[in-house]
């Protein structure tokens, strides 16, 4: 494939206002997508050779992502700006009816330096912040059963 950056694929809109993202064609099953700040990220077919990210992966990297934005606040205000955190989504589409059908969120956090009271607290602040603030995870409610574990402790369904 050759080099080409985005600005010479990616065909201008009129309509493009905040929160506008395109995805350009830059080979065959291949495309690259950018946002208004400049961001790419490589998109293909899971059949293509090369690092890029299905259409699918996407959906459920920002799941992960919003999850982990949610989060990032009330869990800093109790384990400091260096915890570490990683959010994992898992799911695979139902080849038969062509779709996403479940999504498991599961937060990796060590919360074992709290006490079992504090812990529980924030697993609930945490899927609280996740309820409220969590976009993408309110956009596919009902679409998709989305199930979200923190540490271990599985979230009643969002």
């Amino acid at each position: 494939m050759s080099e080409q950056t985005t600005e010479h694929v990616h065909q201008v809109s009129e309509r493009i206002g905040p929160g506008s993202v395109s995805v350009a064609r830059v080979a065959p099953r291949r495309y690259v997508g950018l946002n208004e700040k400049g961001a790419t990220v490589q998109i293909g077919g899971a059949e293509l050779e090369g690092e890029h990210f299905t259409p699918g992966e996407l959906l459920k990297l920002a799941l992960a992502g919003c999850v982990g934005l949610s989060v990032d606040r009330v869990a800093s205000r109790r384990l400091g700006d260096d915890f570490e955190m990683t959010v994992w989504a898992h799911g695979s589409s139902d080849a038969e009816s062509n779709r996403y059908q479940r999504i498991a969120e599961e937060v990796l956090v060590d919360l074992s330096m709290l006490e079992p009271d504090d812990r529980a607290k924030l697993v609930g602040i945490m899927a609280r912040a996740i309820e409220k603030g969590c976009t993408v995870g309110r956009s596919v409610e009902g679409a998709i059963d989305v199930d979200t574990e923190i540490d271990g402790t599985h979230l009643p369904a969002h």
